[in-house]
């Protein structure tokens, strides 16, 4: 993975963070619900949906009224270049999420040229990172309006409230930039995946409205926005139950670098809702903090049950407390290190060791090198 791969991503120094679990796909027909892997190859068993070929070319709109070669962004994304001609040809959503990060990277732009101004990469990261300091829906909803209001033009976003209702407007300033309506449809799906992932629930979405009539590639729309679609609108948005704006945020600034690490993709799939055991243990181990680590036995009496059968359970999902312990350690202390510009002895302390020595041969033994090479960029251990 090269370090403009992931473009939503703010900082350079990121890039020295470990591969996050590879990312495989069953077979067509394959179902099934993804994990998180524990330093492991993760297959996530999902059909995988064709898209129409509409995409290959609405894609493609920026990066040719830019000037670019399409052929390069096309090989990336491994789409034969043959498609272009063959409108019958569909492709996969990791095709489709492979072609726009393509785009992102050759134009720099989140809008995939599709505005009357970039919207520079890493601008949608920078927005996640600030809803960390709210505990509710609606305060991160508010929050991530007011964020992107603020950082640019092209795109308003408008909160209002009509009943039991609660209704998001999106509304492109020069939509003559958006022939295809791509962007609007984005940055509508993006809400969306974002707001349900920040409660790690899929949230009942009322309607969803384009300004715009029903294009040709309309059948594409229920398995992106649901049922209830109305054409033809003054405004595009959507609107859900006011009460969802209670919901507490479900995750934490380590979940959001791996949902960053796999955008678009997590904004093209629906959110599932991950509440196995190991990421409930994950989640107690992060909020009672690492300076004096939780032992499995604290952990066990708030999921009330015994050590011995929280001990069986993570087993039967292939992992052990002191695993996730570490991977937790790990996660925060590579996080420390890295964004904080903490000392490795400060780091130390932070993730739960009274040595640091103690923490270099752990880190080693977490990343394949220690703290001072990974923070210099060396490459791990061959052995």
């Amino acid at each position: 993975m090269t370090d403009t791969d992931n473009l939503f991503d703010k900082n350079d120094h990121r890039r020295r963070t470990p591969e996050w679990p590879k990312v495989g796909f069953e077979p067509e027909g394959a179902t099934g619900y993804a994990r998180k892997g524990y330093g492991k190859s993760t297959t996530i068993k999902m059909k995988q949906k064709l898209v129409s070929n509409h995409y290959i070319h609405a894609c493609l709109h920026g990066p040719l009224k830019a000037g670019l070669d399409p052929e390069p962004l096309l090989t990336r994304a491994e789409i034969p270049l043959a498609y272009l001609d063959q409108p019958q040809e569909r492709i996969t959503e990791v095709q489709l999420a492979n072609l726009i990060k393509a785009v992102w990277r050759s134009t720099g732009d989140e809008y995939l040229g599709l505005a009357s101004r970039p919207s520079k990469n890493g601008v949608f990261a920078l927005m996640m990172e600030s809803l960390f300091q709210f505990k509710t829906l609606g305060a991160m909803l508010q929050q991530s309006v007011r964020f992107y209001n603020a950082v640019q033009d092209d795109v308003e976003f408008v909160i209002s409230h009509n009943g039991p209702r609660v209704d998001i407007t999106v509304k492109l300033r020069y939509p003559q930039h958006d022939p295809d309506h791509l962007l609007q449809e984005f940055m509508l799906l993006m809400w969306q995946r974002m707001l349900c992932w920040l409660v790690n629930t899929q949230l009942p979405i009322h309607s969803t409205r384009f300004s715009y009539p029903a294009p040709e590639h309309a059948d594409e729309y229920p398995s992106m926005f649901g049922d209830n679609l109305i054409f033809d609108e003054t405004t595009c948005g959507f609107t859900f139950n006011s009460k969802l704006l209670a919901l507490p945020l479900a995750r934490d600034p380590i979940e959001m670098e791996q949902f960053l690490r796999q955008s678009p993709l997590e904004v093209l799939r629906r959110v599932g809702t991950d509440n196995s055991l190991s990421i409930q243990v994950r989640r107690l181990i992060l909020h009672k903090g690492l300076e004096q680590p939780p032992t499995l036995e604290e952990i066990a009496c708030c999921l009330h049950m015994t050590s011995r059968t929280l001990r069986r359970k993570l087993k039967e999902e292939g992992i052990s407390f002191q695993q996730i312990k570490d991977k937790v350690r790990s996660d925060v202390a590579i996080r420390l290190l890295t964004e904080e510009s903490l000392s490795i002895a400060e780091t130390s302390e932070l993730v739960g060791f009274t040595e640091q020595a103690s923490f270099c041969r752990a880190f080693k033994g977490w990343t394949g090198m220690s703290p001072s090479l990974y923070l210099s960029g060396g490459e791990a251990d061959k052995d």
